[in-house]
């Protein structure tokens, strides 16, 4: 005896939403409907000039995080965060296994990692990108510090203070570099 499942709603809410959000796109009327008449078409105005198409989502729609050109905003790279500063904390902080990085919050935190020189120290940094813009105040590095005691145990240990400005002065100076490198091509 083969036993049936009712079927799931969640289909049927997931067209919806996807129609939905299809319907906001704005597609051009007379592609889709080459025989609409000027003038008698809520799409034109009486002089045959064509209106701004309304929208179910408001007059600016939805903004998924890029830039809005009807808005008048110019592009970006996709990023919430200055991409020079976002792929120069990458490649600095390269030789570290990294545990997350999100880069529309701008923020990319780093799992521990021994140096080979001293296998009872271990190091961990978080990195947060505070601007759209490439300045000295647009990154911050936040460094942890364990050593290992005789037991085995990690315990915390004090940070040398110029470590996380160190680091840094790195990503800027990268950033720097990889702009410089751009606006010569």
């Amino acid at each position: 005896m083969e036993v049936r499942r009712p079927r799931s709603k969640g289909l049927v809410g997931t067209a919806v939403l996807c129609a939905l959000a299809l319907s906001g796109c704005g597609l051009p009327v007379e592609g889709l409907y080459p025989n609409k008449q000027k003038g008698r078409d809520p799409v034109y105005s009486d002089d045959g000039m064509k209106t701004k198409e309304k929208s179910i989502l408001g007059e600016g729609g939805i903004s998924f995080g890029g830039p809005d050109k009807a808005r008048g905003e110019t592009g970006g790279s996709g990023i919430g965060v200055n991409s020079f500063l976002w792929r120069a904390s990458l490649d600095t902080i390269s030789f570290m296994p990294v545990n997350s990085a999100d880069p529309f919050g701008g923020v990319v935190i780093t799992d521990w990692h021994s140096p080979a020189q001293t296998p009872t120290e271990r190091f961990k940094l978080n990195v947060y990108i505070m601007d759209r813009s490439l300045r000295a105040d647009g990154v911050r590095v936040a460094v942890f510090r364990q050593v290992q005691d005789t037991q085995g145990t990690w315990r915390d240990s004090p940070v040398p203070k110029q470590m996380s400005t160190n680091i840094e002065n790195a990503i800027l100076t990268k950033a720097r570099q990889l702009r410089s490198e751009l606006r010569q091509r």
